[in-house]
């Protein structure tokens, strides 16, 4: 007896539920690899710590906060909070999940990143093993950006612009009035908002460079440059809706023009080609496509491969971009590339593709994904999934010590320890140094680097700021100087940091407690360099 014959009348037949599709596995296998395996990579980086303090403290004074409350610098600092919606959100899974649910959230949103962007490519393409090859290209390269941060907050919105922006301009959607409103949240999310104006205006420049040179589709571009400079407009308005106003136009330009800290700071400097890194083979594979492509990129596309090239070569922070955006353009020169191929490899590779949209057709079920993402979270929820800051890393140890053996004065830190400790130990403590680059600039930049290299003059930068206790890397050229001071002595280390205080009247009791307390072996590590 057949299925039809059994099923009585008004009966409706149960579907087993599908297969996931390619897209839903390429969303639950980055769930799966940043949450279950990967997750502590995502707290590598101490700016995590106080961004969720930054948050609490918004929540709590229901302000965004004008000067700088975690340092020890008097009067306190000038501080553009320009991350305040990131915090504030950060602040709230914090609360809700601790450091676990904060791992799980950014888990969840880059896969979710990801995930749309092989969805965007496939908008504009049938040809799906190229679309599934060129997304796990550009996730290995955006991958080296992989952190707790709000700045994961700007690669979601990177992926939906470029998605609107290349919808409008290549198949005819209405999609530009989604963009002001993108807008208004991505500006008080994280400074990245300047690349959705940049790419904004680069879509609305190639349109009137186009028209201007005429052609049968002047008209057509014409009409394109005058609606997308129309929503550059409201765009560029809705920048302003923020604690700062317009102002915050001029934050990227200051930070990005800052030479003293983009030549110093680890994630502004330009990508080591010497490490594994996957970018390097996808600028390759750009290039290579576009040399043996038969199909001519347009001006705009031009100029998106040209600054996207620069940013990422230039600055290591730009290559998560890079891939969001040059993907498409390399879909493209790809698709044309495999059009060459002589007849019968074609036919057998279009069969291929045909199967595979086969089973991606059948598979379009959110059930896959929706139950990867209730299973991270009941794991993290039951305790099963954990996650804190790592004492290989961080002073998590040397600050325990501090509980017990509490110190006065001012302190001098590591600037990567500097973020951590305003998590775990602000408002007791005020540090010298934390990720706030911008915020300290080089007036101060240059002190902490002066005395952290235990270079010329770094005893008078100990003096100026009146410090009277170092908490810093065990292995470092400041540490190793303080071991042959007489007046300074070490009370407690451990392979990641040592706890170095002043001889002064008010120490006497604890350097004679510690006088025994060595040095222990340790890698050195250091965020900005000289």
């Amino acid at each position: 007896m057949t299925d039809n014959a059994a099923a009585s009348p008004g009966t409706t037949l149960v579907r087993p539920p599908s297969l996931p599709s390619i897209g839903n596995i390429i969303f639950l296998s980055l769930l799966f690899v940043l949450a279950l395996n990967s997750g502590q990579g995502l707290l590598g980086d101490g700016d995590t710590g106080y961004h969720i303090r930054a948050g609490e403290l918004i929540v709590q004074t229901r302000q965004v906060p004008a000067e700088d409350p975690f340092s020890l610098h008097q009067p306190p600092l000038p501080w553009t909070a320009h991350e305040w919606l990131s915090e504030i959100v950060m602040a709230t899974v914090f609360k809700i999940a601790g450091l676990t649910g904060v791992v799980i959230f950014f888990a969840v949103l880059l896969a979710l990143t990801h995930w749309l962007l092989y969805q965007s490519l496939r908008s504009g393409s049938r040809d799906i093993v190229l679309c599934v090859i060129v997304t796990l290209l550009a996730t290995a390269s955006s991958s080296s950006h992989w952190l707790a941060r709000p700045h994961v907050f700007s690669l979601l919105l990177t992926v939906i612009w470029c998605h609107c922006l290349d919808g409008f301009q290549y198949r005819g959607k209405s999609t530009l009035g989604y963009l002001p409103v993108l807008m208004l949240l991505w500006v008080n999310l994280h400074g990245g908002f300047m690349i959705g104006l940049i790419l904004l205006a680069i879509y609305c420049g190639g349109n009137a460079l186009c028209a201007i040179g005429g052609g049968s589709g002047s008209r057509a571009h014409i009409g394109k440059g005058k609606q997308l400079a129309l929503v550059f407009v409201a765009t560029l308005a809705a920048c302003a809706i923020n604690p700062y106003g317009p102002e915050i136009l001029w934050f990227p330009f200051r930070l990005t023009s800052d030479r003293f800290i983009m030549d110093r700071v680890t994630e502004f400097l330009s990508p080591n080609f010497h490490d594994v890194l996957p970018f390097k083979y996808m600028l390759l594979a750009t290039i290579g496509a576009l040399a043996l492509s038969r199909a001519a990129l347009n001006l705009i596309q031009v100029a998106l491969l040209l600054l996207l090239s620069y940013m990422a070569l230039y600055s290591a922070r730009h290559v998560s971009l890079f891939a969001i955006v040059v993907a498409p353009i390399l879909l493209r020169s790809l698709e044309s590339l495999v059009r060459g191929f002589p007849d019968r490899y074609f036919r057998v590779y279009q069969a291929r593709v045909r199967n595979l949209l086969a089973i991606e057709d059948n598979g379009h079920s959110r059930l896959w994904p929706c139950a990867g993402v209730m299973l991270i979270v009941g794991l993290g929820l039951a305790g099963t999934l954990k996650y804190e800051f790592s004492e290989s890393r961080f002073p998590v140890a040397a600050l325990a010590f501090l509980k017990q053996e509490p110190l006065a004065g001012n302190m001098f830190n590591n600037d990567e320890f500097g973020d951590y400790l305003i998590f775990a130990a602000w408002p007791a403590y005020r540090v010298f140094m934390d990720g706030r680059s911008d915020m300290y600039g080089e007036k101060y930049g240059s002190d902490y680097l002066r005395a952290a290299n235990a270079q010329r003059g770094w005893k008078e930068v100990l003096e100026k700021y009146s410090v009277t206790w170092v908490l810093f890397d065990t292995q470092s050229p400041l540490t190793a100087a303080l071991q042959e001071q007489k007046d300074w002595h070490p009370i407690y280390s451990d392979r990641t940091a040592t706890l170095f205080i002043k001889d002064i009247p008010a120490h006497a009791p604890l350097m004679k407690k510690y006088a025994s307390v060595r040095l222990a072996p340790a890698r050195q590590r250091h965020q900005m360099t000289p």
